[in-house]
Protein backbone atom coordinates (compact mmCIF):
# COMPACT_ATOMS: atom_id res chain seq x y z
CA UNK A 1 0.00 0.00 0.00
CA UNK A 2 1.09 3.49 -0.80
CA UNK A 3 1.95 5.58 2.56
CA UNK A 4 0.29 9.20 2.48
CA UNK A 5 3.47 10.99 1.39
CA UNK A 6 3.59 8.96 -1.55
CA UNK A 7 -0.36 9.72 -2.14
CA UNK A 8 0.64 13.43 -1.48
CA UNK A 9 3.47 13.67 -3.69
CA UNK A 10 1.33 12.12 -6.65
CA UNK A 11 -1.62 14.08 -6.24
CA UNK A 12 0.40 17.17 -6.04
CA UNK A 13 2.65 16.50 -8.65
CA UNK A 14 -0.19 16.14 -11.19
CA UNK A 15 -2.16 19.35 -9.93
CA UNK A 16 2.16 20.80 -10.45
CA UNK A 17 2.25 19.31 -14.17
CA UNK A 18 -0.96 20.29 -15.09
CA UNK A 19 -1.09 23.16 -14.06
CA UNK A 20 1.39 24.32 -15.96
CA UNK A 21 -0.18 23.18 -19.45
CA UNK A 22 -3.63 24.63 -18.13
CA UNK A 23 -1.82 27.83 -17.39
CA UNK A 24 -0.67 28.42 -21.06
CA UNK A 25 -4.64 27.29 -21.88
CA UNK A 26 -5.63 30.26 -19.77
CA UNK A 27 -3.32 32.53 -20.88
CA UNK A 28 -4.30 31.92 -24.61
CA UNK A 29 -8.48 32.54 -23.30
CA UNK A 30 -9.31 29.22 -24.43
CA UNK A 31 -12.48 27.49 -22.85
CA UNK A 32 -10.71 24.93 -20.50
CA UNK A 33 -7.89 26.74 -18.55
CA UNK A 34 -6.01 26.30 -15.80
CA UNK A 35 -8.68 24.80 -12.83
CA UNK A 36 -10.31 22.43 -15.84
CA UNK A 37 -7.05 21.13 -16.76
CA UNK A 38 -5.97 20.23 -13.11
CA UNK A 39 -9.10 19.13 -12.20
CA UNK A 40 -8.77 16.48 -14.98
CA UNK A 41 -5.33 15.38 -14.14
CA UNK A 42 -6.00 15.21 -10.57
CA UNK A 43 -8.84 13.08 -10.96
CA UNK A 44 -7.12 10.46 -13.43
CA UNK A 45 -4.79 10.55 -10.90
CA UNK A 46 -7.10 9.44 -7.98
CA UNK A 47 -8.71 7.13 -10.09
CA UNK A 48 -5.41 5.44 -11.10
CA UNK A 49 -4.51 5.88 -7.18
CA UNK A 50 -8.09 3.61 -6.37
CA UNK A 51 -7.35 1.00 -9.19
CA UNK A 52 -4.09 0.27 -7.70
CA UNK A 53 -5.62 0.51 -4.22
CA UNK A 54 -8.34 -2.02 -5.24
CA UNK A 55 -5.73 -4.53 -6.97
CA UNK A 56 -3.21 -4.42 -3.84
CA UNK A 57 -6.90 -4.98 -1.75
CA UNK A 58 -8.25 -8.00 -3.77
CA UNK A 59 -5.05 -9.53 -5.60
CA UNK A 60 -5.22 -12.79 -3.96
CA UNK A 61 -8.78 -12.83 -3.86
CA UNK A 62 -10.01 -12.28 -7.69
CA UNK A 63 -7.95 -11.38 -10.91
CA UNK A 64 -7.91 -8.01 -11.70
CA UNK A 65 -6.49 -5.72 -13.92
CA UNK A 66 -5.97 -2.27 -12.37
CA UNK A 67 -5.32 -0.50 -16.33
CA UNK A 68 -9.17 -1.02 -16.91
CA UNK A 69 -10.26 1.84 -15.14
CA UNK A 70 -7.43 3.75 -16.60
CA UNK A 71 -9.03 3.09 -19.89
CA UNK A 72 -12.44 4.04 -19.16
CA UNK A 73 -11.08 7.42 -18.02
CA UNK A 74 -9.44 7.85 -21.25
CA UNK A 75 -12.71 7.24 -23.06
CA UNK A 76 -14.77 9.68 -20.61
CA UNK A 77 -12.06 12.39 -21.39
CA UNK A 78 -13.05 11.65 -24.99
CA UNK A 79 -16.69 13.18 -23.98
CA UNK A 80 -15.24 15.81 -22.03
CA UNK A 81 -12.67 17.29 -24.89
CA UNK A 82 -16.04 16.93 -27.59
CA UNK A 83 -18.00 19.72 -25.30
CA UNK A 84 -14.33 21.98 -25.77
CA UNK A 85 -15.32 20.98 -29.38
CA UNK A 86 -16.91 24.28 -31.33
CA UNK A 87 -18.00 24.26 -34.59
CA UNK A 88 -18.25 28.56 -35.85
CA UNK A 89 -21.51 29.22 -37.05
CA UNK A 90 -21.93 29.49 -40.65
CA UNK A 91 -21.88 32.63 -42.43
CA UNK A 92 -20.12 34.85 -39.38
CA UNK A 93 -16.51 34.71 -40.19
CA UNK A 94 -14.95 34.77 -37.21
CA UNK A 95 -16.90 32.23 -36.22
CA UNK A 96 -16.23 29.80 -38.95
CA UNK A 97 -14.58 26.25 -38.83
CA UNK A 98 -13.75 24.36 -36.24
CA UNK A 99 -12.51 25.58 -32.69
CA UNK A 100 -11.24 23.88 -29.29
CA UNK A 101 -9.21 20.66 -30.87
CA UNK A 102 -6.01 21.84 -29.19
CA UNK A 103 -7.56 21.79 -26.01
CA UNK A 104 -9.20 19.07 -25.97
CA UNK A 105 -5.97 17.36 -26.60
CA UNK A 106 -4.97 19.02 -23.97
CA UNK A 107 -7.55 17.72 -21.82
CA UNK A 108 -6.53 14.46 -23.46
CA UNK A 109 -3.12 14.45 -22.65
CA UNK A 110 -3.87 16.04 -18.89
CA UNK A 111 -5.43 12.98 -18.37
CA UNK A 112 -2.82 10.48 -18.96
CA UNK A 113 -0.22 13.04 -17.01
CA UNK A 114 -2.56 12.27 -14.19
CA UNK A 115 -2.77 8.65 -15.04
CA UNK A 116 0.93 8.11 -15.37
CA UNK A 117 1.40 9.78 -12.27
CA UNK A 118 -1.28 8.19 -10.06
CA UNK A 119 1.09 4.50 -11.44
CA UNK A 120 4.13 6.06 -9.80
CA UNK A 121 5.77 6.51 -13.71
CA UNK A 122 6.61 9.97 -12.81
CA UNK A 123 9.32 10.19 -15.83
CA UNK A 124 7.02 9.79 -18.06
CA UNK A 125 4.51 12.03 -16.50
CA UNK A 126 7.55 14.91 -16.74
CA UNK A 127 8.71 14.05 -20.26
CA UNK A 128 5.04 14.27 -21.46
CA UNK A 129 4.11 16.87 -20.23
CA UNK A 130 7.40 18.96 -21.18
CA UNK A 131 6.65 18.21 -24.38
CA UNK A 132 3.14 19.26 -24.39
CA UNK A 133 4.56 22.63 -23.49
CA UNK A 134 6.77 22.69 -25.81
CA UNK A 135 3.87 21.83 -28.42
CA UNK A 136 1.40 24.42 -27.07
CA UNK A 137 4.17 27.61 -26.37
CA UNK A 138 6.61 26.81 -28.90
CA UNK A 139 5.03 25.41 -32.09
CA UNK A 140 2.20 28.14 -31.66
CA UNK A 141 4.86 30.63 -32.23
CA UNK A 142 6.41 28.68 -35.32
CA UNK A 143 2.51 28.50 -36.45
CA UNK A 144 2.17 32.27 -36.28
CA UNK A 145 5.66 32.79 -38.04
CA UNK A 146 5.61 30.18 -40.58
CA UNK A 147 1.85 30.39 -41.46
CA UNK A 148 0.97 33.90 -40.39
CA UNK A 149 -2.04 31.98 -38.21
CA UNK A 150 -3.51 31.95 -35.07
Amino acid sequence: MLSDKDIILRLGLSVVLSGLIGLERQIHRRTAGLRTHILVSLGSCLIMLTSLYVFELYKNIAGLDPSRIASGVITGIGFLGAGAIIRGRDGVKEQEGVRGLTTAASLWIVAGIGLAIGCGFYNAAIYASVLALVVLVFLRIIEEKVLGGS
